[in-house]
């Protein structure tokens, strides 16, 4: 399950890809992407740093997408924020480890499941970038403007 944090990661991404204007303030992304600004402070810096984006000073400043949004994709972001994909470290490919209760990585019942399911997920959201999210939609999604 996606944390809350995730959530407003991904929506602020999709708003700051919709806008026209160059870039948008805390304040505006935290209006449009309908998250509280205190926290949303600290996932912009943690998405700054993932190279998600970049940050302007000035008059005109704020944050920007640091590349395109058909580039930028769900998996990336939610590996960034959150870690693995996958629902048990057995089944990760970029955190692989035994599970700490796991008598036979090789013969475990739950664990071809477990990676197939990973694959699944993995198949989606690797393809699956800001620029599907607002065709998807039909451009910014209703929820993240109205209250």
């Amino acid at each position: 399950m996606l944390s809350q944090k995730t959530k407003y990661a991904l929506r602020a991404l999709v708003y700051l890809a919709s806008i026209e204007a160059p870039s948008a303030s805390i304040a505006e992304v935290a209006v449009g992407a309908k998250a509280p600004r205190k926290f949303l402070e600290a996932i912009l810096l943690e998405l700054k740093q993932a190279g998600f984006l970049e940050s302007r000073r000035g008059r005109f400043g704020g944050y920007a997408l640091a590349a395109a949004p058909e580039t930028i994709m769900f998996a990336d972001v939610i590996r960034a924020v959150e870690g693995p994909l996958a629902l048990a470290p057995c089944a990760s490919k970029t955190a692989y480890r035994p599970c700490h209760d796991c008598f036979d990585v090789e013969t475990c019942p739950i664990r071809a499941a477990l990676l197939a399911g990973r694959d699944a997920i993995a198949h989606v959201l690797e393809g699956w970038s800001l620029a599907t999210a607002l065709q998807s939609t039909g451009g910014l999604t209703k929820s993240l403007v109205s209250d």
